[in-house]
């Protein structure tokens, strides 16, 4: 069952989103690893579309890099984590630009198999005219996209809190400080000293506690 605190939440982004003159605008869901961003996110359309506003949502983790590329500066470097995941020309090509002012509104939503390691070139889908395009990932507010987005919103999350809910989802370390999360928490620190995500987001939320987010800046 939904907390009122997160419905009250849900329901101030869709309110942003309405306000937008935009029509059909791109929505970022940016936030650190295990932050909650792909369940918010899929709130957030269930919610739009329970008011008939139409949504096409992607995850940017579906345009990662292959392995080759992502490690080529080593299993356990952080800057690799931050520079070399994602195919952001892609991403781009596939999801922002189709999104975009004038755009023909066909995308496609993925690049990559992470069953087979394999560049992928889907058929491409074609959205309503209006949709609302939902995107959730990390690093989501870098240079290369950042000027692509109508609203961001950051669920911030102490990385204590991410490292847990993310040994219970990939049993990973709990422990933040742990040499295994090393390449992922400082990968995600030298993005936070980069892109100023939390500062720079449209609206900021604490998720530290999922069923009593609280927006601090918005």
């Amino acid at each position: 069952m939904t907390s009122s605190a997160v419905h009250a939440v849900l329901g101030y982004v869709v309110g942003r989103i309405s306000d937008l003159p935009t029509v059909g605008p791109r929505v970022a869901i940016d936030g650190p690893d295990g932050a909650g961003k792909t369940h918010f996110a899929d709130q957030l359309a269930a919610v739009l579309e329970s008011r008939n506003r139409p949504v096409a949502r992607v995850s940017i983790d579906d345009f990662h890099n292959v392995r080759a590329l992502r490690y080529r500066q080593g299993r356990d470097s952080p800057m690799g984590f931050f520079e070399d995941s994602y195919n952001y020309d892609r991403f781009r090509n596939d999801v922002l630009e189709p999104f975009g002012p004038g755009g023909s509104r066909q995308f496609r939503r993925a690049s990559y198999s992470h069953a087979t390691d394999e560049i992928l070139v889907p058929a491409f889908e074609t959205a309503d005219p209006a949709s609302i395009l939902i995107v959730d990932g990390i690093f989501l507010q870098r240079a290369e996209l950042s000027a692509n987005w109508d609203i961001t919103v950051f669920l911030d999350v102490d990385f204590t809190e991410t490292a847990g809910r993310m040994a219970l989802r990939d049993g990973t370390s709990p422990d933040p400080d742990h040499p295994s999360m090393h390449r992922y928490i400082e990968g995600q620190r030298e993005y936070f000293r980069h892109a100023h995500p939390q500062q720079r987001a449209t609206i900021l939320i604490d998720n530290n506690n999922v069923h009593a987010p609280r927006i601090i800046r918005g």
